[in-house]
């Protein structure tokens, strides 16, 4: 395999974050996109110094991000949890997915520990929502040992549970009944931007009442019936609803940026902390974004333990490259993506000149991604699961598959006109694990992309949620 020369000097690959063996991806790989020769990394605070740094990464001690979670709840009134009611702290898939997942567990455990110590209830249950299947949550809760952080109290669940009706202003909505059957609710969430086709930072502390939290009938909205700016009131309906106010002791947020994880926040109120975490995210994340908007010769490597949408690589998630073609943040755009398939005709990136998947799971559509570009599996293992993929039938049909990943890395490069440019989606956070060139190309981009947003996009983003940019340092009102 030749690879250009670089004409700077760059770090060696970083070790991404273990994949978690599921039932719904092959056997943990023997390869892993960092091993193809010729990758180097490049940190994110070399491309954007003014990220915030993180204190916590997958590799390293969770102290600080427990002492993070204490210090946040310090400042929390838990004084309505009494010792005999029953408290239900209540988690999402996807912050499992945010640097190998330890750093939400800690914090979960945290969230118990604190509780207890605090109010001397012993009743915390931890509800562990996972949307694809049965055995979903009951991985999770083995691989993070969730049982022993809750002392045996943790149950899972996805949308298809029993269910609970809850009267909104738009009507009655339905719930999970497996959250809900307790007299407090603590509502755990995280500021990884992730799928920003979606929810457009619009209200995102509330999107977890309308599709985690939510039965299938009322989950499907958000997706089916309502584009992304409309779906964002289904959660805020539910979490503004009299029966979730007087349930919801307080909510707690694992804050990240594209460097790691950089700390937590909690409030009783709400709103207030989803401002707060609004403000976060659009700062931490927005650079990264624009960035993403000018690569044009790509060839990503999916090799993580989400879905293909959902793998990070220096904390960004590869659905934010592939749907790069307008930016998400800005709501002068209008919202005419009220499904998939019009997301996917108009707004996918022409950057990407072809695809590899080396480990992936199964679930989630994406039989767009070969039929947009040439897609190369990396081996029979992958293929075969895949072949199985109930909602990918004719994946096979469009996608190539090598004998193994070094060969699909060719037959990319082959497909792709022989671009050098490769990017690893792996989960990694502070760097990035790509080639050389790919490497330049971001270098010459950023200084425009940080001037970008600083002087333009930053402040209007702000804006546009009704947040101060001068109170918050991020130019002129």
């Amino acid at each position: 395999m030749t690879i250009t020369a670089p004409s700077r000097t760059f770090k060696p690959p970083i070790e991404p974050p273990a994949i978690m063996p599921s039932i719904y991806g092959p056997p943990v790989r023997p390869l892993r996109a960092k091993d193809i020769p010729g990758m180097v990394s490049l940190p994110v605070t070399q491309l954007f110094p003014d990220i915030p740094l993180a204190i916590y990464r997958h590799d390293q001690d969770g102290a600080p991000l427990r002492n993070a979670a204490m210090g946040a709840l310090a400042r929390v009134d838990m004084t309505m949890i009494k010792p005999n009611q029953r408290v239900h702290v209540i988690c999402s898939e996807h912050g499992f997915g945010i640097d190998g997942g330890f750093g939400y567990a800690e914090m979960l455990g945290a969230v118990r520990d604190e509780i207890v110590s605090r109010t001397g209830c012993q009743n915390v249950k931890l509800v562990v929502i996972a949307w694809h299947g049965r055995k979903e949550p009951r991985e999770f809760i083995e691989y993070y040992g969730l049982d022993k952080r809750y002392h045996g109290k943790v149950v899972g669940a996805n949308p298809l549970d029993a269910g609970i009706e809850i009267d909104t202003v738009l009507g009655p909505l339905h719930g999970i009944r497996a959250i809900y059957n307790a007299d407090w609710i603590i509502h755990t969430h995280y500021d990884d931007p992730r799928e920003v086709y979606a929810h457009r930072a619009i209200d995102r502390i509330t999107k977890p009442f309308g599709m985690s939290y939510a039965r299938i009938e009322t989950r499907s909205i958000f997706h089916m019936q309502m584009g992304p700016r409309t779906g964002n009131l289904i959660g805020r309906a539910i979490a503004d609803s009299d029966f979730v106010r007087s349930k919801l002791a307080f909510s707690v947020v694992m804050k990240s940026s594209p460097d790691g994880l950089t700390g937590v926040d909690a409030d009783n109120d709400l709103d207030q902390l989803g401002a707060r975490t609004t403000a976060d995210m659009l700062r931490s994340y927005g650079k990264m974004l624009a960035l993403l908007r000018t690569v044009d010769d790509v060839i990503p490597i999916i090799d993580g333990a989400r879905w293909p949408y959902y793998v990070h690589a220096g904390g960004m998630i590869f659905g934010q490259l592939f749907f790069n073609g307008r930016d998400w943040w800005d709501l002068d755009l209008p919202d005419e993506t009220a499904d998939t398939e019009h997301l996917i005709g108009g707004n996918v990136s022409l950057g990407i000149k072809a695809l590899v998947l080396n480990h992936t799971l199964i679930g989630l559509t994406v039989l767009a991604l070969p039929m947009v570009y040439p897609t190369v599996i990396a081996d029979r293992a992958m293929a075969d699961v895949m072949a199985r993929d109930f909602a990918n039938a004719d994946f096979l049909e469009y996608a190539e598959v090598a004998d193994d990943l070094f060969q699909a890395v060719e037959m990319a490069r082959e497909r792709a006109g022989g671009s050098n440019n490769l990017m690893c989606f792996d989960g990694s956070y502070g760097a990035i694990n790509l080639t050389p060139s790919m490497g330049e190309q971001l270098l010459e981009n950023a200084p425009g992309c940080s001037r970008l947003v600083d002087e333009e996009l930053l402040p209007k983003y702000l804006k546009q949620r009704g947040l101060d940019p001068v109170a918050l340092g991020a130019g002129s009102a």
